[in-house]
């Protein structure tokens, strides 16, 4: 009896004391989490979904940006010798130029003692299209010597796109130093001011440096698409016979090689090609129609060398393939 006395009163006493030291201690939050957070946070959400989200910055009016710190980073990066002065100017668009002259005026500025001494890069982008385009146009028909005009045309066209030139552009960081009187940038500012980065290329490094820059981030951008769509063939069986009777070959036979489903909704037709008892291409389609057009495509892509297993396009440093950039450039 008396020593569960002495052990509840040993216990009470305890527990005051862990009160009494409870009372004591400054508890701090473990997850540096304040309670205003939450608050603060739908606060910031419910503004975001009335006003919707702030108008974008250009990367120049963010902290921490020296222009020509960032246009030497730029021929840095690209492992490629520009002269920076030609650089700079190939960034300059003629639409920045006049806003900037606008802008000075309405502040009521002298036009004559704030002039701008900035050119803008108009004859750098129309002599980098030039090359680019005698160069791709070489390119094609020394890689595809069978392919004839209207398909390098395509070609040459699919590579020199706004879409496929602005892609190559952003991801090279060209938008970041393009000065515009827009932003975000137009495409086709941007499209004027890659052609002016290849002109800039040009007039420092030389045919050589421009044709391998050409190859690495233009052709490149062939890997993967198919040649018809790229270059479209309204009648593709048409075009085959054209191709077959100019190399003197007898024109091709149709012929039906197997189907599946042919009475449900998603009939599987196989169409095969034959010209003089011999196998050409076999090409599937839900009619009769399609898997001809197909097996006719099947077998252009053969006559041009454009086929799905064709060798890889050459992107090694070697003197032979050298010479071929540099007379392809030079041509221009």
């Amino acid at each position: 009896m008396a020593s569960g006395y002495v052990i509840n009163r040993g216990a009470i006493t305890l527990g005051i004391q862990c009160q009494r030291a409870c009372r004591n201690i400054a508890f701090t939050q473990v997850r540096e989490t304040k309670r205003w957070t939450k608050t603060y946070e739908l606060h910031l959400a419910n503004k975001l979904k009335r006003y919707g989200p702030p108008p974008p910055k250009p990367r120049s009016q963010k902290p921490n940006w020296d222009y020509h710190v960032e246009v030497q980073a730029f021929s840095a990066r690209l492992q490629e010798n520009f002269s920076v002065e030609l650089l700079k100017t190939a960034f300059v668009n003629p639409c920045y130029l006049q806003a900037e002259q606008n802008r000075r005026q309405d502040l009521g500025l002298d036009s004559e003692v704030t002039a701008l001494v900035l050119k803008d890069n108009m004859k750098l982008s129309a002599q980098g299209a030039d090359v680019t385009k005698s160069f791709l146009n070489d390119w094609c028909r020394a890689s595809f010597p069978d392919l004839p005009g209207e398909g390098v045309e395509s070609v040459v066209g699919h590579l020199t796109s706004v879409e496929v030139v602005c892609y190559v552009a952003k991801n090279l960081g060209m938008d970041d130093l393009t000065m515009s009187a827009e932003f975000p940038i137009p495409d086709d500012v941007l499209h004027a001011t890659f052609m002016a980065v290849i002109g800039a290329l040009h007039e420092s490094s030389g045919a050589e440096r421009t044709g391998f820059f050409l190859r690495d981030f233009l052709i490149s951008q062939l890997i993967g698409k198919d040649l018809f769509d790229i270059w479209t063939v309204k009648n593709p069986m048409g075009l085959l016979v054209a191709e077959l009777t100019q190399r003197n070959v007898p024109p091709p036979e149709p012929r039906l090689i197997r189907s599946a489903g042919s009475s449900t909704v998603l009939p599987l037709y196989f169409v095969g090609l034959y010209s003089d008892k011999k196998f050409l291409s076999q090409g599937p389609g839900e009619t009769l129609t399609a898997a001809e057009d197909e097996a006719a495509r099947v077998a252009l892509r053969k006559l041009y060398g454009y086929t799905e297993n064709r060798k890889p396009f050459d992107f090694s440093p070697q003197q032979n393939h050298q010479k071929v950039l540099t007379s392809a450039v030079g041509s221009s």
